[in-house]
């Protein structure tokens, strides 16, 4: 298979210009099956899952934290599900915007594509950040400079060359994210049923002392509703990163085939990995355990998941698991650096940023996409004055919103492709992929993220809890985002896209026009790698 013809090809489908499509280049599909499966899966498990959530265990309790992740875990399946349906339609670099350009307004586009690349920039300090807390476990005495400097380094040597070092990492990354969390879920079952070194059998004693669900702010009823509303924003962080899978669509190999198999397993791994994974850590620590918020914790000691083992009197572990979380907050960062390069690209393709963008290196690399990116993660050394564990909090708050409003413009993206699909006459039984549930899911989701990024700062209007910090950090994804829509749709002009005239096939034809031979795995490994994804 020509790879080279087929790539200018492609993007002379896309620019509709032969000409720029030599000169600028264009990026390569060198991610194989085995690479988007993880970068799905790795994509879902981060700091989030390690650390953060023990501030909800300690805010809201355990089956308030339980509830709060199954919730959102299932709107971002519905979600999923969407994006799922069009990426298996169009999968483009970017994605996401691009899709908000053609089939609702190209305001719309300018504004989600420079929200997403905003929110993973942001997103990649925050994770270089938790890494710089995640040392201080070993050596809290050093400045985390220098370990801020040594990764992003390495981040941007693993997106600076070409997609496939990148999708090999992320493999990397994802199998030991893997391999812990199902160890840390079998010790869980263990120590409940008293295996640990105690022998004592814990069950679910701690879900009747301290409680189920905690009081938060208000009292009775209330503080219980609010306590577990307050882990619908920590569960939305956690899962911030999902929708990478259709991202990485436009760089995979037999995109129709890959990507509704990294789709259709989001479920499972939400169920797996974070729903099981919350009730784990609710039947092994209670959620007054002063460890889950003394901020003089560092790194490890500071997840509920050590602090488990700690209580089990297991000594060996504590110093394994934090250098797994500080590979995670490693591989989340090299992910972000790479979804935020293509969202760029890909708002570059819509003639929504300098045309320098869509520069990409004979390894079919945007690299002028991954420097700008790369130079946001120097305020990432903020962190050095004014406490990392500080600087994590603010930029959790300050992503997340950006994640929901991201998920909310995928949703209605989808419903005006539904719209176009049928004013053109395609059929959505004759789809590669058919989303589940549809259009009802949509809107389940579209209401479930509104509902969290209107009320996500509600704390802040309650007595005695006004902080402008807060509310600011709470709210001002909002008006960045509508505000980007705004200035496009006035300098520009622009409108709401019709479905007759709605762009559903530009693109296409170069990618129908491509045959992708059976890859069958080679070696032990890969055959391993392969059954599991």
């Amino acid at each position: 298979m020509d790879t080279k013809g087929n790539n200018i090809g492609e993007a002379a489908d896309i620019y509709g210009n032969i000409e720029i499509a030599e000169e600028m280049g264009y990026v390569k599909r060198g991610l194989k099956s085995r690479h988007i499966q993880f970068i799905a899966l790795g994509g879902t498990i981060g700091t989030g899952l390690f650390l953060g959530i023990g501030s909800a265990f300690a805010n809201a309790g355990p089956l308030s934290v339980l509830l709060g992740y199954t919730f959102t875990g299932i709107a971002v399946f519905a979600m999923m599900q969407c994006l799922g349906e069009m990426s298996t339609w169009l999968p483009l670099p970017g994605a996401v915007p691009q899709y908000c350009a053609r089939y609702v307004d190209p305001a719309m586009g300018f504004a989600v594509g420079w929200n997403n690349w905003y929110q993973c920039a942001i997103t990649l300090c925050a994770e270089i950040s938790a890494a710089a807390v995640v040392i201080g476990f070993w050596n809290d005495e050093i400045n985390p400079a220098p370990w801020i400097s040594i990764i992003i380094v390495l981040v941007v040597c693993l997106n600076i060359f070409a997609v496939a070092i990148y999708g090999e990492a992320e493999f990397m990354f994802a199998s030991i994210k893997i391999l812990t969390i199902v160890g840390l879920i079998f010790m869980a079952l263990i120590l409940d049923l008293g295996g640990g070194p105690t022998k004592d059998r814990l069950g679910f004693r701690y879900w009747k002392n301290p409680g189920a669900m905690k009081e938060y702010i208000g009292t009775g009823n209330t503080g219980r509703f609010l306590g577990l509303f307050s882990t619908l924003v920590n569960a939305a962080f956690s899962y911030g990163g999902v929708e990478m899978v259709a991202v990485a669509a436009g760089e995979a190999e037999n995109p129709r085939k890959n990507v509704p198999k990294a789709v259709r397993r989001v479920f499972w791994r939400i169920l797996f990995f974070y729903v099981l994974g919350s009730l784990a850590i609710g039947v092994l620590v209670p959620s007054n355990d002063p460890g889950l918020l003394n901020p003089n914790l560092k790194g490890a000691a500071a997840s509920p998941w050590v602090i488990a083992i700690y209580r089990a009197g297991i000594p060996v572990l504590p110093s394994i698991i934090n250098a797994v979380i500080l590979t995670s907050a490693s591989s989340s960062a090299n992910a972000f650096l790479y979804s935020g390069s293509r969202y760029l690209f890909g708002v570059a393709q819509n003639g929504q940023a300098p045309r320098i963008f869509l520069k990409c290196s004979k390894a079919g690399v945007p690299y002028w996409c991954v420097i700008l990116t790369a130079s946001i993660s120097l305020l990432t050394f903020l962190s050095c004055s004014s406490g990392a564990n500080v600087a994590f909090g603010w930029f959790i708050n300050l992503t997340t919103i950006a994640s929901l409003l991201t998920w909310c413009s995928i949703v209605v993206a989808y419903l005006r492709f539904r719209r176009a699909l049928a004013a053109q006459g395609v059929n959505r039984n004759d789809l590669v992929f058919k989303g589940k549930f549809q259009p009802y899911a949509a809107y389940g989701a579209l209401s479930f993220f509104s509902m969290i990024i209107i009320f996500n700062g509600w704390k802040v209007f309650t007595k005695g809890n006004w902080s402008i910090d807060s509310f600011i950090t709470a709210y001002i994804g909002i008006p960045i985002y509508f505000g980007l829509y705004a200035f496009w749709r006035i300098f520009k002009k622009t409108k709401f896209v019709s479905p007759v005239e709605a762009d559903i096939w530009t693109g296409k034809a170069a990618l129908d026009a491509e045959i992708w031979p059976e890859q069958l795995p080679k070696n032990i490994w890969e055959k391993i790698w392969f059954w599991i994804a």
